[in-house]
């Protein structure tokens, strides 16, 4: 059966919301966007190459995919991310139908999106990474449908913005593996039993 893996940047209060610029996330007044700028090293990045050389799919809620696309293929510098984006199969949930998806190997995920993607699991496909997607994310979550979490734990503590979990019941995570990088963030791999 296909694996749901969430891939997320957190502070170490849980904020996930907007890691990776200013204007990348700013609903709610959250006006802390670009926390993670200054992290990335050697060791992170030989992890998210690690990554990208990994077989499978993307999931995406439709505001994350055009923000990661939009953002990575459109720069003006080459960079390693914006091929691996245009070739990896993607899909994408969006409540709206009528949603257009501008970037190649997308396919659009119309409807409910817990059952879309219940029924996408079920189907035995390609593992599936979800990366951002925070209200995707916690609905899967809350569903039972994500199978591990990556979380980039950064040595932050924001006080404010969108945390990855919210009100819940207990579900108890297993460790496979931790990484440091030499700016403090902790990588850390965990299954959910």
């Amino acid at each position: 059966m296909t694996t749901i893996t969430a891939f997320q940047n957190i502070t170490l209060d849980g904020v996930m919301q907007g890691p990776g610029r200013p204007d990348e996330d700013t609903r709610g007044a959250f006006h802390a966007g670009g926390w993670a700028t200054g992290y990335r090293d050697e060791v992170s990045m030989a992890y998210a190459a690690e990554g990208m050389r990994t077989p499978g799919a993307l999931l995406f809620g439709h505001r994350t995919y055009r923000d990661v696309l939009d953002h990575w293929t459109t720069r003006p510098e080459p960079n390693p991310f914006a091929q691996v984006l245009l070739s990896t199969p993607k899909y994408v949930v969006s409540r709206d139908p009528g949603t257009v998806l501008r970037h190649p190997a997308s396919t659009l995920l119309a409807g409910d999106g817990v059952e879309r993607v219940r029924e996408l699991k079920a189907a035995g496909g390609p593992d599936l990474m979800v990366m951002g997607s925070g209200e995707l994310v916690r609905a899967l979550h809350a569903a039972h449908l994500v199978d591990r979490f990556t979380l980039q734990v950064h040595p932050i503590v924001l006080g404010a913005g969108t945390r990855l979990f919210g009100d819940g019941e207990r579900v108890d995570l297993t460790l496979g593996r931790t990484i440091s990088t030499t700016t403090g963030v902790v990588i850390a791999e965990y299954a959910v039993r």
